[in-house]
């Protein structure tokens, strides 16, 4: 985890989108979820407080509009089975849904879908969300349970920032961008639900 978070804070640190609300990341020890969240920004952050796992998700914050930056806001948001991280802008949404903020309420909305199949759920959640929003600037979102990565990319401007990018090395390694001087990174297509 610390290589892949020092490398994944570089990229935060110097987005052209301030990313530095905060951050949280939740990995596995012992076939269970740990969850870690800090307001202070990820590249201020001390990574080798972190185990090998073989499985994780980090996520930094760029709260909306500058508003409620509190650390229960942070993501990954999570429940006994899956861990959500989303990067994106809605507007005009009109979903009912719990969750102090909008992307607490998109993981709830999906999760409401979810009958055994979280590719469905996802799929499901995703058609009313867009169909109940004025505007989709961007719903990047990764879900993951023990044992599979879904992925959903939809965006309707700068694809250059919302692009999700994937690597296989090993291990796949999905990012908002490549890792600073790495080549061999893919881009997700916009408009599209992959599961890893």
């Amino acid at each position: 985890m610390p290589d892949h978070l020092s490398r994944f804070s570089q990229i935060c640190e110097n987005s052209k989108e301030y990313q530095g609300d905060g951050w949280g990341c939740a990995y596995l020890e012992n076939g269970e979820w740990q969850v870690y969240k800090n307001i202070q920004p990820i590249w201020q952050d001390d990574f080798s407080q972190f185990p090998d796992t073989t499985q994780f998700l980090a996520h930094a914050r760029s709260a909306f509009q500058d508003t409620d930056v509190t650390l229960e806001n942070n993501m990954p948001f999570h429940d006994k089975k899956y861990v959500f991280a989303f990067n994106g802008e809605l507007r005009g949404v009109k979903i009912k849904a719990e969750g102090r903020i909008g992307a607490e309420k998109v993981f709830n909305t999906i999760k409401r879908f979810d009958r055994g199949d979280m590719q469905a759920a996802l799929t499901k959640g995703l058609q009313v969300i867009r169909k109940r929003t004025d505007y989709v600037r961007a719903m990047n979102i990764i879900i993951t349970d023990r044992h599979k990565v879904y992925v959903a990319s939809f965006f309707g401007e700068d694809p250059e920032y919302f692009t999700l990018r994937r690597k296989q090395n090993g291990a796949t390694i999905i990012c908002s961008e490549p890792y600073p001087g790495e080549s061999g990174w893919q881009s997700i297509p916009n408009g599209s639900i992959k599961v890893f």
